[in-house]
């Protein structure tokens, strides 16, 4: 046991480098940055929005309007020019996004319902965040106007009715079911909220695994290509406490190299999602619907990935046995990246128990799937399927530490090649 622990602590230190320390504390730090940007524009939408206007008709039904768009949220200004003319000039000059032009005879327009255009003039300056929300800030405020002028009719001609009574005759109340737990609230905020809090689990796995897959096999390649692999095998040790000493070495960097990831990416979606959080009410429905992780979730969840960094790791050491140099080992990689992406891609955009039997199939056998599917069903506490896919990983494992054993112990873990040329075949 003592010397498979050295053997342990040689392969840590081995992959523990200097160059991947400075490649998690930059790929955080990138993190951070680019989450507080984000946060900060999300910030700026967020804020009062200011529109110019100019009262060409100076009405009691343009100020009734413009008071109206004053009460609805928005920082109303009004341009003393004598036409549209110089106050578009003035907008192109100044820092203004949006101009709202009121056109002569829109209150007389209006006493008689039938009303002139108001026109809209929205100043794009970029195309940052910032910059396409507030082009869409026009139809905002042009339907605030509607909402005013119709609700101020309404009023008049019946003045003892509610203008929404009128216009939504019907209304209706949301529920959320989820399991046996029935709770009134939106199912496409509590959608938004439980995708906001699971999405980073699959970015974060795929990242994770292929990182760790290239650092083991540029290690791999690195011994063969120095020679220090034969060294190791002469050492008395058994050759398969060398296999797996290597597989739990990758493994235990791998999670570290999760946690570090994910520390990094939730700053990303904090800055992202802004603060999707914080109301109070959708707070009540989250907790009522039991859709948030507790620490036994998180550790669970925890385990799902342990063992897929461990599947994956294990599967790129015996790649690696293959692997000549560092050159070969980029080229490696290509096929684990494949079968990460797969259900990466397929659980970011869809369900997988919506797809055919053939595909489902297929998408469980790849064991990476499986952390994918269960960041979701603890969620709906569907522990089954989250049980079911660690064991199967745990199958999968111990099958690749049967077949590393069996490599490392025979002369082939030197011998091995993949060579692409014209007969494709492997060499020993």
């Amino acid at each position: 046991m003592r010397k498979f622990l050295n053997l342990l602590k040689k392969e840590i230190k081995e992959l523990i480098t200097l160059q991947l320390v400075i490649s998690l504390l930059f790929t955080v730090t990138l993190f951070y940055f680019i989450g507080s940007i984000v946060q900060s524009e999300v910030k700026k939408i967020e804020e009062k929005r200011g529109i110019y206007v100019l009262n060409l008709d100076d009405s009691q039904e343009s100020k009734i309007l413009l008071d109206g768009l004053s009460h609805a949220g928005f920082e109303v200004n009004i341009l003393d020019e004598e036409n549209k003319d110089k106050a578009i000039e003035y907008a192109k000059n100044s820092d203004i996004n949006l101009l709202i032009v009121i056109p002569e005879g829109f209150g007389q327009a209006a006493s008689e319902f039938q009303f002139k255009d108001i026109e809209a003039y929205s100043f794009i300056r970029s195309f940052s965040m910032g910059g396409s929300v507030n082009a869409a800030v026009v139809d905002q405020v042009i339907s605030q106007i509607n909402e005013i002028i119709s609700n101020n009719f309404l009023k008049a001609n019946f003045p003892d009715l509610n203008p929404e009574d009128i216009k939504n005759p019907i209304q209706s109340k949301g529920f959320v079911v989820v399991k046996d737990v029935v709770a009134e609230g939106s199912a496409s905020e509590v959608s938004s909220i439980v995708y906001s809090q699971s999405i980073f689990i699959p970015v974060i796995l795929m990242m994770v695994i292929v990182f760790s897959s290239q650092m083991v096999l540029s290690a791999m390649a690195m011994e063969k290509q120095d020679k220090t692999l034969e060294t190791l095998l002469t050492v008395p040790v058994s050759r398969k406490q060398i296999a797996i000493a290597k597989m739990v070495a990758s493994g235990l960097v791998g999670l570290l190299s999760a946690v570090i990831y994910m520390l990094g990416f939730r700053y990303y979606m904090n800055g992202l999602m802004g603060d999707i959080t914080t109301s109070n009410q959708l707070n009540d429905l989250i907790q009522r619907l039991g859709l948030q992780y507790t620490s036994a979730d998180y550790a669970l969840l925890g385990i799902s990935i342990f063992f897929a960094i461990l599947c994956a790791l294990g599967l790129t050491i015996i790649l690696g046995v293959m692997v000549e140099n560092l050159k070969s080992a980029q080229t490696m990689i290509l096929p684990l990246t494949f079968l990460v992406m797969l259900p990466y891609f397929i659980s970011m955009f869809s369900d997988i128990n919506s797809l055919s039997l053939p595909i489902r199939v297929l998408v469980m056998l790849i064991p990476f799937s499986h952390p994918f599917i269960a960041s979701q069903n603890i969620l709906l506490r569907n522990y089954d399927v989250v049980f079911y896919g660690i064991a199967y990983m745990l199958v999968v494992f111990v099958i690749l530490i049967f077949i590393c054993g069996r490599i490392f112990s025979t002369d082939k873990v030197l011998t091995m090649k993949l060579r692409f040329g014209k007969k494709n075949l492997l060499d020993r």
